[in-house]
């Protein structure tokens, strides 16, 4: 993998300003999902690596928070420019941990920081209200402040995208923030913390814990007192158990989890446009979105029609057909299978 900023390529944890091991020194392989190459080993963080990423977070949230949403947003500015400026060498990294075409990275990396750029300047608007009372000559006054620590885990199909969308409204809102990247895809929050760094974002303000250990990260962010938001997108059953650990120091939680949505063709439509609109839902990133179509419902006057289009579409895809074959191959076995 050759870069242009071989700086970008971190293989430690990023907490208060500091690049670390892991608290035991343990790692895990980071892997091309191409060719099943060892890229690089990275710290395998564990409970007491969030304790510490998330009491640096806290300790930095009273200067980060007392700074105006106008010197918060020039910083993040700053980080955005110098992702945009990375773009090809993030693209790089990204391809190489998660396998998405270069050409989608480098769409992804320019995705991502526009969340940055959004919410830096979104941070200036944060407005309060001035609510009638029941009682006369009295005003209700509403403020709205930085919950605090801010804690996220992300998947692995964006590693770029879903960092940057959940870390900039936090961060131009007056929080800090602790992010636990998926297993597979650790480069790439690694990378946008290096960059973090060097736009001036303040020690503790923004900490990446990678690990292999999921379950134990997501313990120790339900369970720590100074954590007061947690944000995890992934599969429903971890967004319920995050929920009830939550709930026992009264977190404020956002969660996006797992769904099967359907794609319906009705006898009216036209099919060349939705055979392209399927192509795309369905095969874009190897089918691993959160709008991906996991089924299709079609009008039975139309459907063989419309099969044979998605036939002739699929033919022309330029992948490797043998693998997308024995997929389907399972996938229809695993359909005639009698059920339990």
């Amino acid at each position: 993998m050759k870069l242009n900023n071989n700086t970008l390529l971190q293989t430690k944890a990023y907490i208060n300003g500091k690049w670390i091991d892991a608290d035991d020194n343990k790692t895990f392989s980071v892997t091309n999902p191409a060719n099943q190459a060892v890229i690089t080993q990275v710290a395998d963080c564990g409970k007491s690596d969030v304790d510490l990423a998330i009491d640096a977070a806290n300790n930095a949230w009273n200067d980060w928070r007392l700074l105006t949403a106008k010197e918060r947003a020039a910083i993040m500015k700053k980080w955005h420019d110098l992702i945009i400026a990375n773009t090809d060498d993030l693209a790089i990294i990204m391809t190489a941990e998660q396998g998405k075409p270069l050409k989608e990275a480098k769409g992804e990396v320019s995705y991502g920081a526009s969340f940055i750029e959004w919410y830096a300047e979104e941070g200036k608007r944060i407005y309060g209200d001035i609510i009638p009372s029941h009682k006369s000559g009295s005003h209700v006054l509403v403020l709205k402040q930085p919950v605090g620590v801010a804690c996220a885990i992300t998947p692995w199909n964006f590693p770029n995208a879903m960092i940057t969308r959940k870390a900039a409204p936090a961060l131009a809102a007056g929080c800090t923030f602790v992010v636990k990247p998926a297993e597979d895809t650790p480069l790439s929050a690694l990378a946008l913390a290096k960059l973090a760094e060097e736009a001036g974002i303040p020690p503790g303000v923004f900490n990446v814990v990678p690990s292999s250990v999921s379950k134990d990260i997501g313990e120790a962010m339900t369970q720590h007192k100074n954590a007061r938001k947690l944000s995890f997108t992934g599969s429903t059953a971890v967004g319920k158990i995050l929920i009830r650990q939550s709930a026992e120091n009264v977190q404020k939680v956002s969660m996006e989890l797992g769904g099967h949505a359907p794609f319906i063709i009705f006898e009216d439509a036209d099919l060349e446009k939705a055979a392209d609109g399927l192509m795309a839902s369905k095969f874009r990133n190897a089918g691993q979105t959160c709008v991906c179509a996991n089924r299709a419902y079609i009008h039975k006057n139309i459907a063989d029609e419309f099969v044979n289009i998605i036939k002739d579409k699929v033919k022309k895809l330029n992948v490797d057909m043998e693998i997308v074959q024995v997929r389907i191959l399972v996938h229809l076995l695993m359909q005639k299978l009698p059920k339990k």
